[in-house]
């Protein structure tokens, strides 16, 4: 069987963390196996559709390299991709399902349990099925007449539950009794939620349905409806439900970090899938920091569990670091550049790899390189350099910075290893070494004892802006 899946989002609002794990368990699984990814557009919702959202959703997706085989931009032979798009098809099913007896016209008040007569304190979450009892010359006369009607589906009464096998909770059953006949056509015309996804999962060959645990609700009626359309059922996979870091259930309008908020972060992709990977699954080695390659190549849904997962910001930050230190310097420079805030530190240019080398072990994210610029850029000047000289005060630490300046000066190639090399020598004149050499010296250059290697300090400074500082100290 070749395996095809889909993600559909709303465009209702902005992609998160919830919808993005959804989507990444779907592209993962489909690519570990060869298959088919369809990006489907459920846009059927029209009052709570934002502009600009399936556009976003788009942009969300490319830039966590999520491709789709199929879809919105993407030509295939399942279209057209948008439920919008669609309503003919959905007209046509409707028909063929009333004609072979498995759904009904009800003239019935949609969401009310009766005909006319019932209160408002009577009416129930469940429908009556008044109007299945219709006679059939009584119903043909009101459909003649042009009288309103939704259509309901006729959940079949001569089986006592709906068993499905899913994928991470196993063997789930549930009453058909506590089903009762649902709208799959409202009266204006429009299909509703769970007979379009059937009708749409059908028509583009949909073999596994991966999806959270919170769309479980729907899978009986979804499966109700396979049934009576003749159709293979799909493997169904719920997945755990996300928690957000206060442990309520994740929202596009509250507790969710949008994907655009974690681009502007600046989050690198990979580490986002990965993260986001680590919810609910676990690699068969524990191993948590993944490529997209070796993720795609361990992915497996026999590895999901059921528990509910929480989301830990500190672990994301964690995982984007390891991300950041697996990049090719020239990657990462390229990255950091858009993030640094050139009105605080105008003079980050030239050595910009080296700076960037310097303090790549500090940085979570890539906007985290503000924070830290400061440790060779202070934005206080003449507080640095009044620093400077009351180190440079000290007789010894004069002795100290006086030799590490020429020796500097004499060097032919400004780079780590030599500049590194030459303090060490530098110390060996002046006679002194570990932090009686280090830390003065550090002091002078970023106005802490602690920090990066010296020899990155001063590729990162450059020799010009490395010895001036030096010399500030000195005077």
């Amino acid at each position: 069987m070749s395996v095809r899946t889909r993600f559909a989002p709303s465009p209702t609002g902005l992609l998160h963390l919830g919808n993005v794990r959804a989507a990444a368990f779907n592209w993962l699984f489909t690519r570990s196996l060869g298959g088919v990814f369809i990006l489907r557009i459920e846009d059927t919702d029209v009052e709570r559709n934002v502009e600009g959202g399936e556009k976003a959703i788009l942009e969300d997706l490319h830039w966590l390299g999520l491709d789709w085989d199929e879809g919105p931009g993407v030509s295939g032979s399942h279209g057209p991709y948008r439920q919008s798009e669609r309503s003919a098809l959905y007209a046509s099913e409707v028909t063929r399902l009333v004609d072979s007896g498995g759904a009904y016209p009800c003239f019935c008040p949609e969401g009310a349990a009766d005909r006319e007569g019932v209160s408002a304190e009577e009416v129930t979450h469940q429908y009556s099925g008044f109007c299945r009892g219709l006679d059939s010359a009584e119903r043909n006369a009101r459909l003649v007449a042009g009288e309103p009607h939704a259509i309901r589906f006729s959940v079949p009464r001569d089986q006592s539950e709906v068993a499905i096998q899913d994928e991470v909770f196993g063997s789930i059953s549930f009453p058909t009794n506590d089903i009762d006949d649902f709208i799959i056509c409202r009266t204006d015309g429009r299909v509703t939620y769970n007979f379009g996804v059937v009708v749409d999962d059908i028509g583009m060959g949909i073999t596994h349905v991966i999806r959270g645990v919170g769309h479980l609700s729907n899978t009986p009626k979804q499966v109700l409806l396979f049934d009576a359309m003749g159709a293979d059922r799909p493997v169904f996979a719920h997945l755990p439900t996300v928690l957000g870091p206060d442990g309520r259930k994740l929202a596009k309008r509250e507790g969710a970090t949008s994907v655009q908020e974690m681009k502007a972060q600046g989050y690198p992709p990979g580490a986002v899938l990965n993260y986001v990977s680590l919810l609910g699954w676990s690699h068969p080695e524990e191993k948590e920091i993944l490529s997209n390659e070796e993720l795609v190549a361990s992915m497996s849904l026999d590895r999901v569990g059921r528990s509910d997962c929480q989301l830990d910001p500190d672990k994301f930050r964690w995982v984007s670091a390891q991300h950041l230190a697996q990049e090719s310097l020239e990657g990462l420079v390229d990255h950091v550049a858009p993030f640094i805030d050139r009105d605080r530190f105008r003079s980050v240019g030239e050595n910009l790899s080296a700076v960037i080398d310097t303090l790549r072990t500090r940085l979570s994210t890539y906007t985290d390189i503000n924070d830290h610029l400061g440790l060779l850029f202070p934005e206080d000047e003449v507080h640095a350099g009044a620093l400077r000289k009351k180190v440079g005060a000290d007789p010894e630490v004069t002795t100290t910075l006086t030799a590490v300046r020429d020796r500097l000066q004499a060097l032919e190639r400004w780079e780590e290893e030599t500049l590194g090399a030459a303090i060490r020598e530098a110390g060996i004149l002046a006679g002194v070494k570990g932090a009686d050499l280090f830390h003065p010296l550090r002091r002078v250059l970023i106005g802490s004892e602690k920090g990066p290697d010296l020899g990155k300090i001063l590729a990162s400074l450059g020799m010009e802006e490395g010895i001036r500082r030096i010399d500030q100290a000195l005077s």
